[in-house]
Parts: structure tokens; C-alpha cells; sequence
């Protein structure tokens, strides 16, 4: 297995201007053409746009395409609104080698945000693990993180990716909840979240031993995924 990886987490300020949305992401994906993993917000390139739902998921569509051609080696997380016949969908993606290696559909929905008037829910058996190039990764969508039996699902990845667009009003629970989920899951945990003024920032880069990169003046959160660290924490501290 890699010994260690250069991971982003991308705390951006989403809104309703789709290109531009964009093209910072892209700046960004240029800029960090010597990190190994780029995780971006929650609906970074559209937000939730629900008045123009389908013009955000005909773009997020071409967004897409684009992506794929543009990354190789790295790996990019976000997610994106879509369709399927005439339900829509938050669905995370994991873009490498020029292709999505995954993507799951948010299931648990933020009804304090009305997303459930809206949208539809994943399955809850598409939260699960996936391998790339011997590393676990496990994904949880924002809200998701709150809930514990989502934990025990991903119970075995190295590395959980967590794309969110979390309220400023509850800013210390993201924070608790990622840092513990590291530490209960003996993982590392990135937290790529929204910077808007009205959302919490607190991106983050958590790591098993309780160790936390975060920093709500940047837009790029960079830090180390060491995974040693990982094995001799679990070789110490064994959860069974």
C-alpha cells in the first residue's frame, strides 16, 4: 500500500453563479497538480439551485464531462445535482483516471433545509466502501455525518470524505462529530465544507490520533494522510 498521500480539502463559497462556480474549482485543480486527493464542497458548482433545478443538473452534467478529462492520477470528490427519470438527486462522485470510480446519492436529507421537498433519497446500502489503489475510502454527504449507524457502516476505511454544506448556527458540531469520527473509526476524515457566510467553514483534515488541519481563512486546507499512523493506532487501541 502507499505509505502516505497528499490530501485537500477545498473550503469555497458556493452560490448560485454556475461557471464561476466552476472555474475556481479548476483554478484550483491546476494549483494542486502535486496533491494526490481534492475534496470540494457540497454542490460546489451549482448549490442548491431549486428554482433552476434542471439548468443546475444539465450543467453539473457538462461539469462533469469536463472534470473527467481534466483529472488523471489525482483523485476529486464533490457533488453534483441529478436527475433520473423524474426524481433529482444530490449524488456524491469520485472522479479518477478520468472517470467516476464512485457515486452515491445522499440519503440522509437536512429537512431543516427542505431538502426533502425537493429531492430524493439514496439508498442506504450504496454507503459503503471502495477501494482505489489499495486505500479504503468511505463517503458521507453532510448530514450524514450525524448519524452513528452510517459509522459502523464505513467501520474499515482509511480515509472517510465528507463534502458538505454545513450551517454556520451549528459550526462546533461538524467539528466534534468529523474529529470524533476519526478517532471512533481509527481513520482519517476530510471535511471539504461550504465558506458563505451563512455556513460553518470548518473544513478539515482529521486524523486517527485526534491530530485536526483546519483553518477557516483559506480556501485550501492541506495536510498529510499518513497511513502508518492509522495502522499502529489500530494495532494499540484495538475496538473489538
Amino acid at each position: 500500500m502507499i505509505k502516505k498521500i497528499k490530501a485537500v480539502a477545498l473550503q469555497l463559497p458556493n452560490i448560485p453563479k454556475y461557471e464561476r462556480n466552476l472555474q475556481m474549482l479548476l483554478k484550483h485543480i491546476d494549483a494542486l497538480d502535486g496533491s494526490d486527493l481534492i475534496v470540494a464542497p457540497e454542490v460546489c458548482l451549482t448549490d442548491y439551485d431549486y428554482k433552476n433545478i434542471d439548468e443546475a443538473v444539465v450543467f453539473s452534467q457538462k461539469a462533469e464531462e469536463l472534470l473527467k478529462e481534466r483529472i488523471g492520477r489525482q483523485i476529486l470528490v464533490l457533488t453534483v445535482l441529478s436527475r433520473h427519470e423524474d426524481k433529482y438527486t444530490n449524488d456524491a462522485i469520485v472522479i479518477h483516471n478520468h472517470k467516476v470510480v464512485h457515486r452515491q446519492s445522499k440519503h440522509k436529507l437536512f429537512l431543516l433545509g427542505e431538502e426533502d421537498k425537493h429531492l430524493e433519497a439514496g439508498k442506504q446500502e450504496d454507503i459503503k466502501l471502495f477501494d482505489i489503489d489499495g486505500i479504503k475510502y468511505g463517503l458521507l454527504i453532510c448530514f450524514e455525518v450525524r448519524f452513528k449507524e452510517l459509522w459502523r457502516q464505513l467501520e474499515g476505511a482509511d480515509v472517510i470524505l465528507i463534502p458538505s454544506q454545513w450551517g454556520l448556527p451549528r459550526k462546533k458540531h461538524l467539528e466534534v462529530l468529523s474529529q470524533a469520527l476519526a478517532i471512533m473509526n481509527q481513520c482519517f476524515v476530510i471535511v471539504a465544507n461550504s465558506s458563505k457566510e451563512t455556513m460553518a467553514s470548518s473544513s478539515a483534515i482529521c486524523s486517527p490520533s485526534g491530530g485536526v488541519a483546519m483553518d477557516d481563512m483559506l480556501e485550501v486546507i492541506r495536510g498529510e494522510i499518513d497511513f502508518h499512523l492509522i495502522k499502529k493506532m489500530r494495532r494499540h487501541i484495538v475496538m473489538r
